[in-house]
């Protein structure tokens, strides 16, 4: 056989091989779509070929979505936590390990329906927006004592607005921790509309990398704030139906939107619809999708109190669950390329759990899970995470 002989079959058997490689990738990367993303954790320590493969099916074939947590707490002493989370990618529960708690007066959880966690006593503010929760800060409490205010993180702020005890002078006040500085900051407080709906369970809040949307969920009235000049600007009205009771507010990555359940009377909702807002005027540039008709009915279940509704919005994903009737959790997924929506529901095997129905403050949020964060969280601190 000829030296040029040889080199082709050598070059041919070098494709061949290629091929063959590619191929098992694919596969490989077809198989690890069933797999839940925190089993991929170890598998991605495997070989660099898994690696690849790894990345290629979280990157291309079934992408990571937002994680929705819903922290359990009990309200007797030692007050502790457990935390669960549903992962829309793998369509599955999750028990989340949580450090012990030291504390036998802990206060209230609290959040944002966004990562942000929280907790607030006369003498401390803690907070942690970590996805897992692991890392929490604890600094001096604000300067006006609140018992339900409106919280936000932006860049190295954190906005505190309303949510006053009644003795206090301004039930509207402000203030901003710097996270750079450590210090409070008091400004510009709320508009006078908010005036007796100045507590999170009556505002839906949206926020930027640099602005603050805070929009009463009962009228549709809406401002937004700028913590770098600590103005408001506004009112914008939102409401796009004269039957809207409630509406809410959230950023699916870059994008605005409006979630608005509408009813003929007091209390009733008979259809949920999504709208796009534009950032700067507010007003509605188009309609997204609405939830489909026994879905909403399902939403209704036994019981619905407006003033219990969740709604938490990141990267694509809309949750609504019902506080008052909280068995099933109500998923819209946006399209990407500025489409429509597609709604699903799961149920809820926390609250179905005997043991979790004797805690009585759940605390939703969410947050965006990679690869790294479970890493860290299973490698490097030793929490362990169950699938329910």
């Amino acid at each position: 056989m000829s030296k040029d002989s040889k080199a082709d079959k050598a070059t041919q058997e070098q494709e061949l091989e290629h091929e063959q490689v590619s191929i098992n990738l694919d596969i490989l990367g077809y198989i690890f779509t069933l797999v839940p993303l925190i089993d991929l954790v170890s598998t991605f320590q495997v070989s660099k070929s898994w690696k690849q493969a790894v990345s290629t099916s979280l990157h291309h074939l079934n992408p990571i979505k937002p994680w929705l947590f819903l922290h359990s707490q009990s309200t007797r002493s030692p007050f502790s936590t457990t935390a669960y989370a549903f992962d829309p990618r793998s369509s599955l529960w999750i028990n989340v390990q949580q450090p012990p708690s030291t504390s036998s007066t802990s206060p209230p959880l609290r959040s944002s329906h966004s990562t942000l966690l929280y907790t607030l006593s006369p003498s401390k503010f803690s907070f942690s927006f970590h996805p897992f929760h692991a890392d929490w800060s604890v600094v001096d409490a604000p300067l006006i004592w609140r018992t339900d205010p409106t919280v936000a993180v932006i860049g190295h702020r954190i906005i505190v607005a309303g949510g006053t005890c009644d003795f206090e002078d301004d039930p509207l006040a402000v203030e901003i921790y710097n996270m750079n500085t450590s210090t409070w900051e008091t400004c510009e407080s709320m508009p006078a509309v908010f005036q007796h709906s100045a507590a999170s369970m009556w505002l839906s809040t949206a926020v930027t990398t640099d602005k603050m949307y805070v929009a009463d969920k009962t009228t549709a009235v809406a401002y937004r704030f700028d913590p770098e000049i600590k103005t408001w600007y506004g009112p914008y009205n939102l409401c796009p139906n004269a039957n809207m009771q409630s509406c809410y507010v959230g950023f699916a990555n870059d994008r605005l939107i409006l979630i608005g359940l509408i009813g003929e009377d007091d209390e009733t909702v008979d259809e949920v619809k999504l709208f796009e807002l534009n950032c700067e005027s507010m007003e509605i540039t188009r309609e997204i999708g609405e939830m489909p008709n026994f879905l909403v009915e399902k939403m209704r279940g036994e019981v619905l109190s407006l003033s219990s509704m969740v709604v938490n919005v990141m990267g694509d994903f809309v949750f609504v669950i019902n506080g008052s009737y909280p068995e099933e959790v109500f998923l819209c997924e946006l399209d990407g390329h500025g489409g429509g929506c597609s709604w699903s529901s799961v149920s809820n095997v926390v609250v179905n759990d005997d043991k979790c129905r004797l805690m009585e403050r759940l605390v939703f949020t969410c947050a965006n899970v990679s690869l790294g964060d479970l890493y860290k969280a299973t490698m490097i601190q030793g929490r362990r995470f169950t699938v329910l």
